[in-house]
């Protein structure tokens, strides 16, 4: 939803009526993730996308149709059969998409969660996709955090159906909003916890997970482009105020001048590092880098740790961290040399190394060619 969400947004505040295709659910080698959205605008135009051009025909067609008598539809989309023209996943995956109709009456709450999204502030949004009542089908509940919560909607037309039911999903859905996770929820007609029967689709929009690169070199620059590029909140961090500025690095989100540790170690104290955060140490300078990774790899939560450098380097870096009392566990935490043997040469090649690690690090991939191996592609 959030990269298809300045659209609605257009279309929403002009009092527009939008169909709404979203992905909630995948199997096997499904091609887009949980939340992937397709907009059906209010003059026939297609924005997003569900599978990446699988199903998109079907879901256009579906989305004209809900829009016409308003009744939201849960459907799913499998492996093609033997006709040709079969609605289908080429890919072999199946997913489950829900299409909605999306206006200011259906949805009057959107202004708020745009707002919250853009603010970078956490948000959930939590939709009721299959109950044994269709008439609670498309009901929806907006989530904050606990520290965040607006006061309880009165009524039970705000509500998911019942006081049990809102609760039990909140609970869930905060934790989903804390992990970063778009998923589907499922509990009994009323929102028992062992049942079946009511399936809640929970968006979860938090804030950006962080990309932490340590040193202003040229290398730096490449890595911020691609970060970016990721979706990272991407911060530079150098102790050197002429080579830490925004004109040598457009692409980060903030360039801070501050010696590399004392920045993390504020960072950290000030709770904004999490299990999702990546760090990248491009110093290679003993006097930059031991310290701040004696702090980056002793941080309770964080994604990645990795840091460059020659072998010679990498050597000379693990004989300094295990004479500044650094444990073997801790040490087993860095990536080092960071990224993967690509041959990279250019800034930009390796910083695509770089990044190849780190999202074969997220999501357990094995770095190896497809080519070489059987199964599944996605997990």
């Amino acid at each position: 939803m959030r990269e298809v969400l300045p659209e609605l947004m257009e279309w929403w505040r002009a009092g527009e009526t939008i169909g709404v295709g979203t992905v909630v659910a995948t199997f096997r080698s499904a091609p887009r993730p949980p939340g992937a959205s397709m907009l059906v605008g209010p003059d026939g135009s297609a924005v997003g996308s569900v599978s990446g051009g699988c199903v998109e025909g079907a879901v256009y067609d579906l989305a004209h149709s809900v829009v016409a008598d308003g009744v939201p539809v849960l459907e799913r989309y499998g492996v093609s059969d033997d006709d040709a023209f079969a609605v289908g996943l080429t890919c072999g995956g199946i997913l489950d998409v829900f299409v909605e109709k999306v206006d200011r009456e259906s949805f009057p709450e959107l202004g708020a969660v745009a707002e919250d999204v853009d603010a970078g502030r956490p948000v959930a949004v939590a939709t009721v996709i299959e109950h044994p009542d269709p008439g609670r089908v498309g009901r929806r509940m907006v989530i904050h955090p606990s520290d965040e919560r607006p006061p309880r909607p009165t009524g039970e037309e705000a509500s998911l159906g019942s006081q049990r039911a809102d609760d039990a999903v909140r609970d869930d859905a905060l934790g989903l909003l804390a992990s970063g996770h778009s998923g589907v929820l499922g509990y009994g007609p009323d929102g028992e916890r062992r049942g079946e029967g009511m399936r809640v689709f929970v968006w979860a929009f938090a804030p950006k997970p962080r990309m932490l690169v340590f040193g202003a070199i040229d290398f730096a620059a490449a890595v911020a482009r691609i970060g970016a590029f990721l979706g990272y909140h991407v911060t530079v961090c150098d102790a050197r105020p002429v080579f830490a500025t925004s004109t040598r690095f457009p692409e980060a989100d903030e360039v801070v001048v501050d010696w590399p540790h004392r920045y993390l170690a504020a960072e950290q104290e000030a709770g904004r590092i999490d299990g999702r955060t990546v760090i990248c140490v491009l110093t290679h300078d003993p006097k930059f880098d031991v310290p701040l990774l004696e702090v980056a790899l002793r941080l309770p939560e964080v994604g990645y740790v990795g840091a460059m450098g020659s072998r010679r380097t990498h050597d000379d870096r693990m004989a300094r961290l295990k004479e500044a009392g650094l444990s073997g566990v801790e040490i087993e935490r860095l990536s080092s040399p960071i990224g993967l043997d690509l041959g990279a040469r250019t800034p930009e090649e390796t910083a695509v190394s770089i990044a190849a690690e780190i999202v074969s690090r997220t999501w357990g991939g094995s770095g190896a060619p497809l080519a070489a191996l059987d199964g599944r592609i996605h997990g």
